[in-house]
């Protein structure tokens, strides 16, 4: 790593002639092989220049949340913003998005693990989508194997030897490479310039790209991310002034980065078409979240008691609020020619007990239909045992590589609709499952691993914030079960 510091070090030297080189950045150490090859020159030459020039305004665009939020514990509704109605009816459209983006009609998600990335990179799925953020525990180690991983998967050398001593590499066609980074909110404490954490936003986002650009482009793809977390269209804004910079920065021409952002927070859900137009030459589209998307309901209506949600069994993809999000995300996707896509199956196949898998395999099976006959032109999933039910979902109701003539003029949603906590009861079992799954993915978390199955389901960071932000609630505002 010596010599590498001192390569990167020259560099940064070169481009902002600090009073010393090793004092303008400062990365922790590693025992990770080959580290310095995604700690690359081109790499923390790319995010101290992202750094410099946004990291300013990126924790301005934080103190706005909070600023934000204060409004709403006073009574403050979020809606629609008065400002941009006229972009809201104008007629307009995203750039289109590179062919092997087109067909999306199943993603499979998942942590950046050597064996993972083989296995879903291989799913019969057309996108897999790396994920640095809600599957991901933040460990140095889990960072920077990660987009080692991802590396090696984009030049096809990616192989994993199991314990039984399996060979495992990549078929020769595999699923569309997307990476979801960590959300503008978090820092990267193990690299500092001048002594301030870097984003953890920018440090995924520059490992990957300048890493990677090159080999995507002769694969015939090219960087494509997942957004998470975004709470304004400004924030979308500085994204794509992101994604203009580094474009430049690298020599890459302006659309190259194409990106899906995940509409997870109660503000978001009232700027979808403003979210797109901002990011309309990089767009790929809008997913829309689920457990995220509750817990914003949670944090902005936390002191609310007209505003509790029932037990997490309760809260259905085709009720309330949840409907009302995913029938806009469409009826806007559309009409803007972006992909809309659908919300996770997160139910693990359950070998040892075939009644119960059957239960569990027709549930994700009328999920799916539910989704693509509301129009999406894709879904998630996270298992790859749950690719061909999807599939098969999908195909049996689009005629094409997506459903933008899906117009969903038939939804017609208000403000308040977006605003509507769907009813349902609170139990002890509803509370205990909570503890259960909070108290041991935490545990899991703590050792390193983000994604992990339990009680048939696989469980990440979100899942578990919502857990946790229920018991907070039901607290808080002394609620009491149906026992």
């Amino acid at each position: 790593m010596n010599s590498a510091r001192s390569t990167i070090a020259a560099h940064l030297a070169a481009d902002y002639q600090p009073a010393t080189a090793e004092a303008a950045l400062q990365v922790a150490p590693s025992r990770v092989e080959r580290a310095e090859e995604v700690l690359s020159p081109a790499a923390l030459g790319l995010l101290i220049h992202l750094h410099h020039r946004f990291d300013r305004r990126r924790l301005e665009l934080l103190a706005a949340r909070q600023q934000r939020q204060v409004a709403f514990d006073h009574g403050e509704l979020p809606g629609f913003l008065p400002a941009s109605a006229e972009l809201r009816n104008a007629n307009w459209r995203v750039a289109p998005v590179p062919g092997d983006l087109l067909d999306r009609r199943v993603e499979i998600t998942g942590p950046a693990e050597r064996m993972l990335v083989i296995n879903a990179l291989n799913a019969p799925a057309r996108v897999f989508m790396a994920d640095f953020e809600d599957s991901c525990a933040p460990t140095w180690n889990n960072l920077l194997n990660g987009q080692l991983n991802l590396a090696d998967a984009v030049r096809r050398r990616i192989t994993y030897t199991g314990p039984a001593g399996k060979l495992h590499c990549l078929h020769a066609h595999t699923a569309t490479l997307m990476v979801r980074p960590r959300g503008w909110h978090l820092p990267e404490k193990h690299v500092r310039v001048h002594g301030e954490p870097v984003s953890a936003a920018l440090f995924d986002f520059s490992l990957y790209l300048a890493n990677n650009y090159e080999a995507l482009a002769r694969n015939g793809s090219g960087p494509y991310f997942y957004l998470p977390k975004l709470e304004s269209h400004l924030e979308a804004r500085l994204w794509n002034d992101v994604f203009i910079a580094a474009q430049e920065h690298l020599g890459l021409a302006r659309g190259t980065i194409k990106a899906t952002v995940l509409i997870e927070t109660i503000p978001a859900a009232f700027e979808m078409d403003e979210i797109l137009y901002e990011l309309r030459e990089h767009s790929a589209g809008l997913n829309g979240g689920r457990w995220d998307y509750l817990f914003s309901f949670i944090k902005i209506f936390r002191n609310r008691a007209d505003a509790i949600l029932p037990d997490r069994s309760a809260l259905a993809m085709d009720r309330g609020l949840l409907k009302s999000h995913t029938d806009l995300l469409i009826q806007t996707c559309h009409r803007r020619a972006a992909h809309a896509i659908g919300g996770m199956a997160a139910e693990a196949p359950i070998h040892h007990d075939p009644a119960a898998n059957a239960a569990a395999m027709a549930r994700v099976r009328a999920d799916k239909l539910r989704q693509a006959h509301d129009g999406h032109d894709g879904t998630w999933i996270v298992h790859p045992g749950l690719a061909p039910i999807a599939m098969q979902a999908f195909e049996g109701v689009m005629r094409g590589p997506n459903q933008f003539a899906v117009a969903r003029e038939d939804a017609q949603v208000r403000a308040e609709d977006l605003l509507r906590a769907p009813e349902g009861p609170i139990t002890e079992a509803g509370i205990r499952h909570n503890i259960r799954v909070g108290v041991q993915y935490l545990e899991a978390w703590l050792g390193g691993n983000g994604c992990v199955a339990l009680y048939h389901l696989m469980e990440d960071a979100a899942t578990a914030e919502i857990c946790r932000a229920q018991l907070w609630q039901w607290i808080r505002h002394g609620v009491r079960t149906l026992e």
